[in-house]
């Protein structure tokens, strides 16, 4: 495994490794996984240091027009209680998250967001004039121009995942969507001055670990602020439910991220939700295998259980200020001191 040794300087440059290599990496077992995880997080350490920037989610609407054939809130599922928080509730969801010491508030909502894009323009300057703390969006696919307005009513990043660098799969989980489309939108995003997030989910339904290592390479060249993947999970009751079932090699999950880190020194890399729906303490492993953000709910009680995209999601139960809780107790336990400050994008 000493070809790794030299990803992060060489990707700097603009050079990437084979899709042969990255498939020995994601191969790796004993003694080379160790040091897989040990050298992306010794990567992380020294090219963005060890605070954690942790990002309070508001899930703020699960009203969706898409039909995405695995999420739990797709347009298609009659089951589902939907809600929609006035922004008023919004707002003071917002101040929490300056009262636990967040940088950054995430806006989070079914696709496209149930108001109408002057009505976020208004929220998003309120949020912003109220906290000062960073906000992120995350709410589909819009014309080039709203997202400048977003950016100019004062939101500073975008989060919007492209799944998967495979066109037929792609159309498989959105049959509602175009791939180009949506690669066209995160250059829109990008050029509207919003820090640009992106990424896939790891384990489709017949991906192989060369697919893998074509995503994580197709990744690294849209040169993001932050990566974010998570492993595939559908909800029940969804087109793609039961076709879910975990990789032969379970640690494939946390060897992704861990390449990731090493073809991206210096981009934000969150611990999503999902891995602790799978794994018990998952997120605090991706903390230790080159993750460097965490994202805690802030979504008040009442409406959690009514924003599950997948099954099993961890803290549905929970209140914003337990959330808080275990933050600090997660960081405690890993020796990850608490980032101050917004956390903005080092490429900017």
């Amino acid at each position: 495994m000493d070809f790794i040794k030299k990803w992060p300087e060489l990707s700097l440059a603009g050079e990437l490794p084979a899709v042969e290599e990255l498939t020995a990496a994601l191969k790796a077992s004993g003694p080379e996984l160790q040091f897989l995880y040990k050298f992306a997080n010794q990567t992380r350490s020294e090219y963005i240091g060890d605070e954690v920037h942790v990002r309070g989610i508001i899930e703020f609407s699960n009203i969706c027009q898409k039909n995405c054939n695995y999420c739990g809130i797709r347009a298609g599922n009659e089951s589902l209680e939907r809600y929609r928080m006035e922004p008023a509730e919004i707002i003071q969801t917002a101040l929490r998250a300056k009262h636990f010491g967040y940088g950054t508030v995430v806006l989070q909502s079914g696709e496209p967001a149930p108001y109408t894009p002057e009505r976020m323009f208004s929220l998003i300057e309120e949020i912003k004039k109220k906290t000062d703390l960073a906000i992120t969006l995350s709410i589909g696919v819009y014309p080039a121009e709203t997202y400048r307005e977003f950016r100019r009513a004062g939101a500073d990043r975008y989060l919007l995942r492209f799944e998967t660098s495979d066109r037929e799969k792609f159309t498989e989980l959105h049959p509602d969507e175009n791939f180009e489309t949506r690669l066209k939108v995160l250059e829109d995003i990008r050029r509207a001055d919003l820090q640009t997030g992106s990424g896939f989910m790891i384990g489709l339904p017949g991906a192989s670990i060369e697919d893998i290592a074509r995503d994580i390479i197709f990744t690294t060249r849209l040169d993001l602020d932050m990566i974010g993947c998570g492993p595939f999970v559908a909800a029940p009751n969804t087109p793609l439910a039961g076709q879910d079932e975990l990789l032969a090699d379970k640690e494939i999950y946390f060897k992704t991220i861990a390449i990731l880190r090493l073809l991206n020194p210096r981009v934000h890399i969150p611990a999503t939700t999902a891995y602790d729906s799978l794994f018990k303490n998952g997120r605090n492993r991706i903390l230790k295998s080159g993750g460097n953000v965490f994202m805690p709910n802030l979504t008040p009680a009442r409406y959690r259980r009514s924003y599950q995209l997948y099954p099993n999601k961890p803290c549905v139960d929970e209140h914003a200020d337990q959330c808080a809780g275990c933050v600090k107790a997660r960081l405690a336990s890993l020796n990850r001191p608490l980032a101050t400050g917004p956390g903005h994008s080092l490429k900017k």
